[in-house]
């Protein structure tokens, strides 16, 4: 039985280290996009990785979170203004999906949640609620930070 969501919905990406971002739900996407400001390309036994920097909280550049994930592929894709963009698709999990890295700076959510993540993750979209799965409070760094600071996963 499908899970149903909202419009817009806090996320997790655990196994990128982003304890919570606000992402947009958007059934007319086909793929998910994820924020992000800066990308390393590296090698490890033969395989590509990405290293990227994202604020996982809109209007809100101070908080970094430094993610490492490896590259599925690389696409030339449009935006909703024509515009090409080449990013870089990664894994992460709750289900695994499929995430395009870009930068939306400029943009109202920070992660985009496309139809193929929804299709994989089961779920039902419900365009008149939001935050089904509860609002997770942006104090959450504020712990994080303290605990990450270690593992160089968060910056402030």
């Amino acid at each position: 039985m499908p899970e149903t969501i909202g419009w817009k919905e806090w996320l997790a990406l655990p196994e990128l280290g982003v304890p919570a971002i606000k992402a947009k739900v958007d059934t007319g996407a086909k793929t998910s996009a994820l924020h992000a400001f800066k990308l390393e390309f590296f090698t490890e036994e033969g395989r590509e990785f990405v290293r990227f920097w994202l604020h996982p909280l809109q209007k809100n550049t101070e908080i970094e979170v430094v993610c490492v994930a490896p590259v599925a592929d690389r696409r030339v894709i449009r935006d909703s203004g024509g515009h090409e963009e080449e990013p870089v698709l990664i894994r992460g999990k709750q289900w695994l999906i499929e995430v395009s890295l870009a930068s939306r700076e400029n943009m109202s959510f920070r992660m985009l949640l496309g139809r193929s993540a929804m299709r994989r993750g089961n779920v039902l979209v419900d365009p008149s609620r939001s935050y089904v799965s509860g609002k997770r409070i942006k104090k959450i760094y504020t712990k994080t930070r303290k605990t990450a600071k270690n593992n160089n996963r968060v910056k402030s």
